[in-house]
């Protein structure tokens, strides 16, 4: 295996973020599930727009926001994405770029406009988003460049991306390429409804060596073994997993491996803002640690602190060096 050019290459659905403050009544009159991820056209991305009060807008999708905090925290990352060569998708490449992030994906000339995501903000924190995928969901295998793909230590692929047929292509050729490099293959599930969708799936993909390392929040956890039981759930993973991380808010994380269980407090915070990004920013600072061989307590202690950072304020980036963050809590690897 030749050295690494990159730490970490995300693949992703490449999305603008449109964030707003609402309240319940908001989400009931458009009839949103609190919480979830719900995939729309482009006529309810227009409705929903219209009804919304003044917005926060931003470059986001799952996988690039992790993408972003790793170059945060000093990693050499890439991603792959689509975006129109529209307004929008030019804010889009600018943005990834000025984050650090190598990002050749070659825009559409035609076809949908850019994707975004319209992501209501509840009093508690708590977000609803509502994704428009646009030109996202043409991305293609011809977009995986083989020699990219075998350049970067770690791939993290979006589970997001099992939605659009093309982009699963895509997925399942970087994961071969990576493989015949030797090296490794991260799955975030993104949403438990996305893991309702696709459950036999995610969990062929990860019995099948397709993915190594599986990233899930606990109600991800509980969809994919359709089970309440936390413990017994965990017990699958570990089984089905080669490296299995879950996150449980405040309750921190837990990491499963043939090694054992470890638990991982939550990093503490003083309000909570917006928890959009708080599970990618969490992927980041975990694969980070990964990459700089912290070990998995350390790794989960960095990817709590890059999640406390995201869920203060409004948006999905960090607002601050996640590198300085975390020397500054005596975290510098």
């Amino acid at each position: 295996m030749t050295d690494a050019k990159y730490d970490v290459l995300g693949i992703g659905n490449a999305i603008f973020d449109v964030l707003v403050h609402a309240d319940e009544a908001f989400l009931a009159r458009h009839g949103m599930t609190k919480g979830s991820m719900a995939l729309i056209d482009e006529a309810r991305a227009a409705a929903i727009y219209a009804d919304m009060g003044p917005a926060t807008e931003m470059s986001g999708g799952s996988g690039a926001n992790t993408i972003a905090g790793l170059a945060s925290l000093g990693a050499r990352a890439a991603y792959v994405g689509k975006v129109k060569d529209d307004q929008i998708g030019r804010m889009y490449r600018h943005d990834i770029r000025a984050a650090g992030v190598t990002f050749d994906t070659v825009p559409a000339a035609d076809g949908p406009a850019t994707g975004c995501c319209y992501i209501l903000v509840t009093p508690d924190g708590e977000r609803t988003m509502n994704t428009y995928l646009g030109a996202a969901q043409n991305l293609t295998a011809a977009d995986i460049d083989p020699a990219q793909i075998a350049a970067a230590r770690f791939i993290y692929l979006e589970g997001y991306l099992w939605d659009p047929k093309d982009a699963k292509d895509a997925f399942v050729k970087a994961a071969a390429i990576a493989h015949d490099a030797g090296r490794e293959v991260a799955l975030t599930l993104s949403d438990s409804f996305c893991v309702d969708r696709y459950r036999e799936e995610f969990l062929d993909l990860m019995r099948g060596g397709t993915v190594d390392l599986v990233f899930a929040n606990e109600a991800e956890l509980h969809s994919l073994y359709q089970t309440s039981d936390f413990d017994g759930a965990l017990k699958q993973l570990r089984e089905d997993a080669t490296l299995g991380i879950v996150t449980r808010s405040e309750k921190g994380c837990v990491v499963v491996s043939n090694d054992g269980v470890i638990s991982v407090p939550a990093h503490p915070i003083e309000s909570l803002v917006d928890t959009t990004g708080a599970g990618d920013l969490f992927a980041a600072g975990f694969l980070f640690g990964l990459v700089r061989k912290t070990g998995y307590e350390m790794a989960g202690r960095l990817g709590g602190l890059a999640a406390a950072e995201v869920i203060q304020h409004i948006g999905a980036r960090p607002q601050v060096s996640l590198k300085e963050l975390a020397a500054q809590n005596g975290l510098k690897v």
